[in-house]
């Protein structure tokens, strides 16, 4: 179960070590994105149910149950839309405040807590401030300052850090069977996210839609074409995602449908709307939620580019996240003054705000495409 956290020693020696002995009832797992929050909580989750010695083995029930995420005392959290809510958030309580049916410990995994709503983390204050005596709460968040500083206070925090390019390719060529040469570019463009990584190197589609990317900076030669390019960039995000979108809601239809006894000519009971609408309203929540982290990692691949241009101008060759660019990014570097790329990765940034505060993303892109070319 350890080896899912991927060059975080520190983590995995102290989190071993907690396993072991008596564990606080509240922990925040923090890390940037791709860090392996959610693989440390889970690892650990496995440790603290696991029957063997040592801790989270991977060989007994417990431990298979929790990576299958089947275990009757686990039970993880991922919010589908853009917040969860405190209806949901006090349903949770009240299941976590149920002892465990079999395991060691009642757990709950809670990933992208700082999705919850104002009302929502206060819900959840009140459950970790009085938490039953076998409960564990294991929180994941990107930073600690995206929870309540009263929630903070009372978890255990555990930091961590960007993986090395070096540990994650050694993943992908271990795990995934990927030639090394690929796997070590894979793992520069992914900047240390182990599941992007993963995907830009079994995936020849991941790998062409950052390529069309990286594209970008040259193609804003005028006006017409950052236009034309800011289109580009939002439907490849919009295509990206809508494959996840509709392969999840139509399973999710689907089975709903059935349990709620639809007929062989596809009628459905009386009363049953109210269900099917609720449902339709998460998908919607959700779909728009991964269309913007489609169109925000279209964002940090281009964030990417500049990057390079920033490090060759600043004397630091050897750090380079794109090198198949290499000769084009010495063009770009030598063509401008840092005081520029700055400027251009500002907007970039500012773009993302902007798209995080609802703006139309089209607009926000256009815009964007307009300063990089100024």
């Amino acid at each position: 179960m350890w080896d899912d956290v991927v060059g975080q020693d520190h983590v995995v020696a102290g989190l071993r070590r907690a396993a072991e002995g008596a564990p606080a009832h509240a922990w925040l797992f923090t890390g940037p994105p791709g860090s392996g929050r959610s693989a440390a909580a889970r690892a650990f989750a496995a440790g603290l149910q696991c029957a063997d010695t040592p801790r989270g083995c991977g060989h007994c029930a417990s431990c298979h149950q929790v990576l299958q995420g089947t275990h009757a005392d686990v039970e993880v959290v991922r919010p589908a839309g853009l917040s969860f809510g405190v209806r949901e958030t006090r349903e949770l309580v009240l299941r976590a405040s149920s002892s465990p049916s079999g395991g060691r410990y009642q757990i709950v995994l809670f990933e992208d807590a700082d999705r919850a709503t104002e009302a929502a983390a206060n819900a959840l204050l009140k459950a970790i401030e009085e938490p039953p005596p076998r409960t564990i709460w294991l929180l994941c968040t990107p930073s600690p300052e995206d929870l309540l500083v009263t929630i903070r206070s009372r978890c255990r925090l555990v930091t961590l850090r960007t993986p090395p390019v070096a540990a994650v390719a050694a993943t992908l060529v271990q795990r995934d069977g990927v030639d090394p040469a690929t796997a070590e570019e894979a793992a520069r463009a992914a900047q240390g996210h182990i599941s992007r990584a993963r995907r830009l190197a079994t995936d020849a589609d991941a790998r062409a839609r950052r390529a069309e990317v990286l594209a970008v900076p040259r193609r804003l030669t005028g006006v017409g074409p950052a236009v034309t390019a800011a289109e580009a960039l939002v439907k490849a995000a919009e295509a990206e995602a809508k494959t996840t979108v509709e392969e999840l809601n139509e399973s999710e239809t689907s089975a709903l449908r059935q349990a709620l006894g639809e007929s062989a000519k596809g009628r459905m009971p009386r009363g049953t709307a109210g269900a099917l609408k609720e449902l339709e309203d998460r998908q919607k929540s959700r779909a728009t939620r991964i269309k913007r982290d489609a169109l925000d990692r279209t964002l940090l691949d281009l964030a990417s580019y500049y990057r390079d241009v920033l490090a060759l101008q600043m004397g630091a060759p050897n750090d380079l996240v794109n090198t198949p660019l290499t000769a084009e990014l010495r063009t770009a570097a030598a063509g401008a003054p840092p005081e520029a790329t700055l400027r251009r990765l500002d907007a970039i940034m500012e773009c993302r705000d902007r798209i995080d505060a609802n703006v139309n993303p089209l607009l926000a892109v256009e815009a964007l495409t307009l300063a990089l070319r100024s």
